[in-house]
């Protein structure tokens, strides 16, 4: 398996984390009621460390597919390259540190972040497309 496929894998894990924290998070701020609902009402909008958590997960799964199919396109095609490697590591480790960041509440260092995984998927297309 190359780097860039367990690193698409160790990505799909991240996105299941996040789900699951912030599933608990929005238990605790509502509470797990309206977790075992069927949540038709309106509520408001999270708060606090479950609203920025839910915010970095909407995030996460704006980006997520264009991450998959860079990877999966350069599986399929055998190119992978230093960009490809270098653009999954970019894309994982920068997700990682921009839920952190995003959680903990320091805006101007997380958007700062969010340049480095989007950086990671478009050095992924580069090298796909410079093969």
């Amino acid at each position: 398996m190359t780097i860039e496929l367990v690193l698409l894998a160790a990505s799909v894990v991240l996105g299941i984390v996040h789900i699951i924290i912030v599933s608990h998070l929005q238990s605790w701020q509502r509470g797990y009621w309206w977790t075992a609902s069927s949540r038709e009402h309106s509520v408001a909008p999270l708060t606090g460390i479950a609203g920025r958590a839910e915010r970095a997960l909407r995030n996460y799964l704006e980006t997520f597919p264009f991450f998959a199919a860079a990877i999966l396109a350069v599986t399929v095609t055998n190119t992978h390259s230093w960009l490809t490697v270098w653009g999954a590591h970019f894309y994982f480790w920068g997700r990682m540190l921009y839920a952190i960041l995003y959680v903990a509440s320091f805006p101007l260092a997380r958007s700062l972040v969010w340049n480095i995984p989007t950086t990671g998927i478009l050095m992924i297309v580069a090298g796909l497309l410079l093969k």
